[in-house]
């Protein structure tokens, strides 16, 4: 387009101007979808020549310098704080904060800021505090470490700082253990890297009152110099230490997750009673008698998608992914939508589940349970050969499941013989066999046709501790990720993007999932990461090249922490009332549809779907006006992010228990470690097999005398009396040898010779 650069610059000089996404500039500009290409590459061009920054959630600004000088250093940033185990945090700027445009640092290039634990004054986990940039160079660490860029490259700049005020409390509440002595009392909290909490003695203590060693929940009430002692009031009693599961209910209150629900909203729950009726049927497409299923990991019971696959005589595909029609129950401004929307999304911690919507719906009458009836959306699509989605209609429907799946009898059915299958499974199920080898054989075209167009296969195995009836630990189940999860995998996409293509083209509000670009400077870093484990990464800001490096990886001992290291490096996806593309699925629209009964965001999408669905019901539902919509996808972008972090707390939390039982045992299990990082004190180390990160001190090395290792920090490495080296990369098999609970590490110690 003609003088595209001059009206793009134009408007972004003007003096109300503020940052917009590449949807934004077209709507502003006038531009047709026609000519959104050029626009693009427009953009990308004045980005590279560092006339335009691109901010968060892919905003662009002009490049201004700082009002403190052109290095960022005094500029006053608003952001949240994440805390390392080492005590030290990264600040995260937050995205379109007036304070952080004014500020002009290039937020594309400092994305996060590197917060020493002697300057987070009272900051905790996950506070909104305000930073002041105190300074922008090369990190600290290079002034005591000798070489460690491969080739002597210099390592790119930091930005550092200080906290100057804590905003918001992240941390709902502060868990810990009461002590009371004379008139006193206090709070030592779980978290060593929290002082402890005085009582405010005129606060009015629960009923019954806290006993001394009892486990509470402390609201803090005081706290503003880092040289005083916080002030807090208890809030809840939780229990002794010893109560079964009062270690997860800790992470619980901690984080201010919603375990129960109020009584109205069980009221309504319970009022739907536990069948499908004829009046809930009617106008819907009837699926009863036609083959569909289910497939779930053996312990779920919020069954929210079912399939159906048939090939057509001309060799083309016809899909149909069925999800639970949630949107027929929770109604907006309903205690029932309410509270799902509270919540943001169901919870799945190591010995329970938290859900969005009450169980009564949750685990029964939305669950696509099988044998009965039950309501849905249907997104049916006509799929070519070569995998293309030719088209897609949604409607309403009701389904039957025929047969409800594992995922491990679903792996059986894809990787057994036909003699055999027809052995096993009676005469009325061998349609459903044969119709889940045909899935796959869609699902595996879909598969490498996203691949072929630039997706990241980021998939990786789970690792989970087996718990008893008291929530011990009582063993290893590892599920890896194959054929019959990448099947659902596959549906699922192309039924979210196909969502997102239909409300975008009919300019419908709604919230999509976004995945923006990463930072080139945190894609240097993973490529050091990749060079130490002996491999030639290439240019990773071009995605084929990452593909090509998960690839050279891909079976080898070091693929968890090649994968990991790339997961860090990314930015995390998260939920926008624009269609900003997802980076790691090379999607331009995308959204989530095929979850409602455990993520409110799908339900916002069914909501939006219902007046574009080919047969919709006699009353549309109400959707959010887009400041709304930007607001509940900010909201549910925290909400999935503080659930994440109480699932891999309370995971994390049960490896430990059952890394400390292995510990005391008399023949403890081996497991199969890559060393991932030398320093002078010892080896760090990733547990393969059980997920776990931990270190090897030099103590713990072969042959007892630690003496005997010399280290290299030029090489970084150790060599031993013997002539053995230690490295990174190295393979060794691993025993537990010591697990501290209170500071959440493992020490290993090599037994291979």
């Amino acid at each position: 387009m003609k003088d595209l650069k001059k009206r793009i610059l134009t408007l972004m000089s003007s003096s109300d101007f503020k940052p917009l996404n590449k949807s934004e500039f077209a709507r502003t500009l006038g531009i047709s979808s026609n000519h959104r290409a050029a626009l693009r590459a427009e953009l990308i061009k004045l980005e590279n020549k560092g006339d335009i920054v691109r901010g968060k959630k892919g905003r662009f600004s002009l490049r201004a310098k700082s009002k403190k000088g052109s290095s960022g250093t005094g500029s006053l940033l608003v952001g949240t704080l994440r805390f390392q185990q080492s005590g030290h945090a990264w600040f995260y700027p937050d995205a379109n904060d007036a304070t952080n445009e004014a500020a002009g640092m290039d937020l594309q290039k400092y994305s996060r800021v590197f917060i020493p634990s002697t300057k987070t004054s009272t900051a905790m986990n996950g506070d909104q505090v305000t930073v002041r940039i105190d300074r922008i160079g090369p990190p600290d660490w290079t002034k005591h470490r000798k070489n460690r860029q491969a080739g002597g490259k210099k390592p790119d700049d930091e930005a550092a700082g200080y906290v100057t005020k804590v905003i918001k409390r992240g941390m709902a509440r502060i868990v810990g253990t009461y002590f009371h002595h004379g008139k006193f009392s206090h709070v030592q909290p779980n978290d060593v890297k929290i002082p402890d909490v005085n009582i405010d003695r005129q606060a009015q203590l629960p009923d019954p009152k806290p006993k001394p060693g009892q486990i509470v929940a402390v609201e803090l009430t005081r706290w503003d110099n880092p040289n005083s002692t916080p002030m807090g009031r208890v809030t809840e009693v939780l229990g002794w230490p010893d109560t079964p599961g009062i270690d997860m209910l800790a992470i619980v209150h901690k984080l201010g997750l919603r375990s129960e629900f109020p009584d109205d909203v069980l009221a309504q729950a319970k009022g739907f009673g536990d069948r499908v009726s004829e009046k809930d049927i009617r106008g819907r497409d009837d699926w009863r008698e036609l083959p569909v299923i289910t497939i779930d990991p053996h312990d779920a019971k919020d069954f929210d998608d079912a399939i159906s696959v048939q090939q057509l005589k001309s060799g083309d595909w016809q899909l149909a992914v069925h999800i639970a029609d949630v949107s027929h129950y929770v109604k907006p401004g309903t205690p029932l939508d309410k509270e799902a929307r509270a919540r943001g999304n169901s919870t799945y911690m190591a010995d329970r589940v938290l859900p969005m919507i009450p169980r009564e719906l949750s685990n029964h009458l939305c669950s696509l349970m099988p044998d009965v009836d039950r309501l849905t959306q249907c997104c049916l699509m006509r799929v070519a050969q070569d995998g293309k989605i030719k088209s897609a209609k949604f409607t309403r429907a009701v389904i039957n499941s025929g047969r409800r799946f594992t995922y491990e009898e679903a792996q059986d059915i894809l990787m057994e013989s036909d003699k055999v299958l027809a052995q096993r499974f009676p005469d009325e199920e061998k349609e459903i066999v044969h119709m889940m080898r045909q899935a796959w054989k869609l699902a595996s075209i879909l598969r490498k046709r996203r691949f072929d167009q630039g997706a990241l296969d980021l998939d990786m195995p789970e690792v989970r501790v087996t718990l008893d009836d008291t929530g011990k630990p009582t063993g290893i189940e590892r599920s890896d990720y194959n054929e019959s999860h990448q099947l659902i995998e596959e549906f699922m996409l192309v039924a979210n993007e196909a969502a997102a293509k239909l409300l975008k083209n009919r300019s419908q509000t709604t919230i999509y999932r976004v995945h923006e670009d990463p930072d080139p400077d945190r894609l240097n870093e993973y490529a050091e990461l990749a060079r130490l484990h002996g491999y030639q990464p290439g240019d990773l800001t071009n995605k084929k090249h990452i593909q090509e490096l998960l690839d050279k990886a891909k079976g080898t001992i070091e693929e968890p922490a090649i994968k990991i290291g790339l997961l860090k490096s990314l930015k995390r996806a998260a939920y926008h009332h624009d269609p900003l593309g997802h980076y790691g699925l090379s999607k331009a629209d995308y959204c989530h549809f095929t979850s409602p009964i455990r993520r409110y965001a799908d339900l916002i999408v069914h909501r939006a779907l219902q007046r574009h669905l080919g047969n919709p019901p006699e009353t549309i539902d109400k959707t959010p006006p887009p400041g709304e919509a930007a607001q509940i996808a900010v909201h549910i972008s925290d909400t999935e992010r503080n659930s994440a972090e109480a699932e891999n707390e309370s995971r994390r939390l049960k490896m430990l228990q059952y890394l400390h039982i292995c510990s005391r045992e008399e023949n403890p299990p081996t497991f199969t470690a890559v060393v991932t990082e030398v320093r002078h004190f010892g080896l760090f180390i990733e547990a393969t097999d059980i997920m776990t990160k931990g270190m090897i001190k030099t103590e713990d090395f072969p042959d007892a005398d630690r003496s005997e290792w010399l280290y290299d920090p030029t090489l970084l490495k150790y060599s031993g009396p013997r002539g053995q080296e230690l490295g990174i990369g190295q393979q060794h098999q691993v025993q537990v040898a010591h697990v501290d609970m209170e500071l959440q590490r493992v020490d290993f110690r090599i037994v291979d010779s």
